[in-house]
């Protein structure tokens, strides 16, 4: 039987009075690669971020590693340390006085995210193997708010990769790429999948890309419309389910204008 690293039941979240994810339940096995979509407004950030512990939920329950969320979004630090998350961007103001290696290094140990950086040989080893793993030893003594974003985002996957990790959580990690770049992040995030064992949840409009690279597919639109294999749920049939007939018929004729 799969080992099950995320267990959502009859999730629903109100914001404002309003009920924006309604009775949500999905399951994500070990390893598996699941993206989250459906169109803007749909609740998909509300989701994670509820998934996360971050927005309080109004009925339901999640599991993570088969430890129960707290009313709070609480999770034994052990728990929590194997859960890492990418956001949509990350505003940087002035000159974040952090190098890349010392940005790195505060995912070796949450306890460094409240001290000066500390060197030590375990730790520098493990800062060189993450920037090894992305392609980033060149970076190492560039400061943070001086990189392009895609190096930027090529240096959150060493934070996460730096310690063993069980949950990755992604919502809209590519924004902000162009094209090259972006098939390029998830050609290593593919990499990263496999060699580190992750199991991972992205929000995505990038439905090509899902198609290609993730294993399941969840469509949210304030409630689970769909889900499946990339083939069943997006299907021309759950896509107008999803998006609406005239979305669907402006996003087939502007893929087969872009392939002439």
């Amino acid at each position: 039987m799969a080992e099950m690293i995320l267990e959502v039941s009859h999730l629903t979240i109100c914001r404002e009075g309003s009920t924006v994810v309604d009775d949500v339940s999905f399951t994500l096995e070990a390893e598996s690669d699941t993206a989250l979509v459906g169109p803007n407004g749909a609740g998909k950030s509300t989701l994670v971020q509820a998934i996360l512990g971050v927005l309080p939920r109004r009925t339901g329950d999640v599991r993570v590693l088969g430890h129960a969320l707290g009313p709070r979004g609480q999770l034994p630090p052990a728990v929590r340390d194997q859960v890492a998350y990418l956001p949509q961007s990350i505003a940087l103001h002035g000159r974040f006085p952090l190098s890349v290696a010392e940005f790195v290094g505060l995912g070796w140990d949450r306890a460094a995210l409240a001290l000066p950086w500390r060197g030590g040989r375990a730790r520098r080893a493990a800062v060189a193997l993450a920037l090894a793993k992305v392609g980033g030893e060149d970076l190492a003594k560039r400061l943070v708010s001086d990189l392009s974003t895609g190096q930027l985002k090529r240096i959150l996957l060493a934070f996460c990769v730096v310690r063993p990790r069980r949950l990755l959580v992604l919502d809209e990690a590519q924004a902000g790429l162009d094209a090259q770049a972006a098939e390029q992040f998830h050609g290593l995030l593919f990499n990263l999948r496999r060699s580190e064992g992750w199991t991972i949840l992205q929000v995505s409009h990038d439905l090509e890309m899902v198609r290609r690279t993730c294993s399941g597919v969840l469509c949210l639109n304030r409630s689970l419309r769909c889900s499946g294999s990339p083939d069943h749920a997006l299907s021309p049939a759950e896509l107008e389910r999803l998006y609406g007939r005239g979305w669907v018929a402006y996003h087939h004729h502007h893929a087969g204008a872009s392939r002439s």
